[in-house]
């Protein structure tokens, strides 16, 4: 096997300078593997990759020796994404430490896709539409994981590092789709379903940080889960999530939709944006919020108490060329008395 040749300018794992070597050890000194050889080699193993990011694993460990030994680690029974992101999640919780004020809690899914004929070898993420050679169309299963991640950063947008992740395919809840075609999916347990990924990264991500009354979680419209605000709730922590469900409000007898079209305009906010050239627009937002009753589910109601909580809504003035138009809708369980404690919580949304 042939490797590699460095590329000029690339600084090979001999030639890690100190503050790469700090960074390596504050990193790792948490993990906790079941054999100290282990702690060893993923030590090696993070200073090789992280000199060589983005690049095959091969090229960063420059010889077969090397090579062999990384993908014996990885293929380790001993090792797991526990084991190796202990170090990390402790580190994490040490920057934290050493801030001050609110932190924002950002939880997103990635998914990842491998080139495989045979997915069940690795999992699968979802099936898609496509064509055979005749043009017949056909459902391809797409080899892959998920990542759940949640990625603490300051206000001012600072990196601290992940507090919680979690792997999963498609395999674990095959079904689960099926069943939501027979009854109605908000009378789906949510343990049954994916979105219980949402609830135990919040859950893990607040028991690591520690200080739940510091900790803003933020999500897009996929964590607008009402059992997620209680989770939230009964950690007697924050959330700001874009939502797109219309739930009960009040007495039940309305929406948040109504009683978000009665309240006026209380401020604007410009913000600059750019459209499908790259080029920078200006958007004025027109700045809506109010506190309002929230009930659960019809279906759940006598699982999931009723919430008081915040709406906002920043929608875009006119229609805007060439972009779309701009229309969040945030909930938060944070009070919102000012124009801008609102364009706070925008922003804060805006970091993911």
């Amino acid at each position: 096997m042939r490797l590699p040749s460095l590329p000029s300018g690339r600084r090979t794992t001999d030639e890690c300078s100190p503050e790469d070597e700090s960074w390596v050890d504050r990193e790792v000194a948490g993990c906790r593997f079941r054999d100290v050889r282990l702690g060893e080699r993923f030590r090696k193993l993070l200073k090789q990759i992280g000199s060589a990011i983005g690049q095959a694993i091969p090229f960063a460990c420059q010889d077969w020796a090397s090579t062999k030994a990384a993908y014996r680690f990885f293929s380790n029974d001993r090792v797991d994404e526990e084991a190796i992101l202990s170090g990390h999640f402790e580190a994490t919780r040490d920057r934290f430490a050493a801030t001050d004020g609110y932190v924002l809690v950002l939880h997103d899914t990635t998914e990842f896709t491998f080139k495989r004929e045979k997915p069940e070898l690795i999992g699968s993420t979802c099936i898609v539409n496509g064509k055979d050679k005749k043009g017949r169309i056909t459902f391809l299963t797409v080899c892959g994981i998920l990542m759940h991640s949640s990625l603490v950063v300051t206000t001012e947008g600072l990196p601290l590092g992940l507090a919680a992740i979690k792997f999963w395919s498609r395999k674990k809840f095959k079904g689960s789709n099926a069943l939501k075609k027979r009854i109605n999916p908000t009378r789906v347990p949510i343990e049954e379903k994916e979105s219980v990924r949402w609830l135990t990264n919040l859950r893990q991500s607040t028991d690591l940080l520690g200080a739940p009354e510091r900790c803003v979680h933020i999500t897009d419209r996929e964590g607008d889960i009402y059992e997620l605000f209680c989770e939230a709730h009964e950690a007697k922590t924050h959330f700001v999530i874009r939502t797109c469900v219309d739930r009960l409000a009040g007495d039940g007898e309305h929406t948040v939709a109504d009683e978000m079209d009665e309240g006026r305009v209380k401020g604007l906010h410009r913000v600059e944006v750019r459209d499908r050239n790259g080029d920078v627009d200006e958007a004025v937002l027109e700045m809506r919020y109010r506190r309002i009753k929230i009930l659960p589910p019809i279906g759940k109601q006598k699982r999931y108490p009723s919430l008081t909580l915040t709406v906002i809504h920043a929608e875009e003035r006119g229609k805007p060329q060439n972009r779309d138009k701009i229309e969040w809708k945030l909930i938060t369980d944070l009070a919102v008395q000012s124009r801008n404690d609102a364009i706070e919580k925008v922003n804060w949304y805006a970091m993911r």
